[in-house]
């Protein structure tokens, strides 16, 4: 099985043109997109479908009046300035989506960078969003049945690197085993030198200081830093992730 890791979403473009007929391609947007979808399909929403525009959020609102409509730009929620509509019923943190807000739910989220990774994995065999919260059930998952191929999907920040999905990209990878291209090297070594104080590694990342900054979503780092507290897998089906 050939293990492959895309670093930067400046890799995402080339995707469109790469066969990915018997890939699995499995993002990471730890802080915090995947981290948020696995939360809340955990708490009991039916679906997630991301979108990469605001613009395409309210337009499949107007289609699905009892949707929610989450997201994020800059990593706060989407207000009615943003939105030339209303406000965002949710931001991108995973503890706004609690089971009494999101059971039953559909869930329409456009964010900076994970909805747009998600969307261009589109024309692989599989699609899943892994989080540090439901990584070793993921893995149990594509171990059950391998594919030819593992796509390790780091949505990172702009076009930039994330360091805390290449740390769990690398994660998920030291559980799959394979044959690794250089690029899943680099993220499987850079995971072993951060694991033994993971969560204080995440903290010093880009997007945690940032967070971490920010009163209201402080907590946010440290609840995704969490590792496998959730047992279910986050699948992309006909567009939308479900619990598999």
């Amino acid at each position: 099985m050939k293990i492959d890791t895309i670093l930067t979403p400046a890799e995402l473009p080339a995707l469109s043109r790469r066969d990915l007929s018997g890939a699995a391609c499995v993002v990471f947007d730890i802080l915090r997109a995947t981290s948020t979808f696995v939360t809340a399909l955990q708490n009991g929403a039916k679906e997630i479908t991301p979108v990469s525009e605001i613009s395409e959020a309210l337009t499949l609102r107007q289609q699905q009046p009892d949707a929610l409509l989450a997201g994020e730009r800059d990593g706060m929620k989407i207000r009615a300035a943003q939105s030339g509509g209303p406000d965002f019923d949710l931001g991108n943190s995973p503890r706004e989506f609690r089971a009494e807000k999101v059971r039953g739910k559909t869930i329409i989220s456009t964010t900076t960078n994970g909805t747009r990774a998600l969307r261009a994995c589109a024309g692989a065999k599989l699609v899943l969003a892994a989080s540090f919260l439901n990584l070793a059930v993921t893995a149990r998952y594509l171990n059950q049945s391998p594919p030819e191929e593992i796509l390790l999907v780091c949505a990172g920040t702009g076009e930039d690197v994330a360091w805390e999905d290449v740390l769990a990209a690398g994660a998920l990878a030291g559980l799959l085993g394979g044959d690794f291209s250089d690029a899943t090297e680099i993220a499987a070594l850079t995971f072993l030198a951060a694991k033994a104080d993971l969560p204080a590694v995440l903290a010093g990342t880009q997007n945690a200081r940032r967070l971490l900054a920010i009163p209201e979503l402080r907590a946010d780092v440290a609840f995704c830093a969490q590792r496998d507290v959730f047992k279910i897998v986050a699948v992309m089906q006909g567009g939308s992730l479900r619990v598999h």
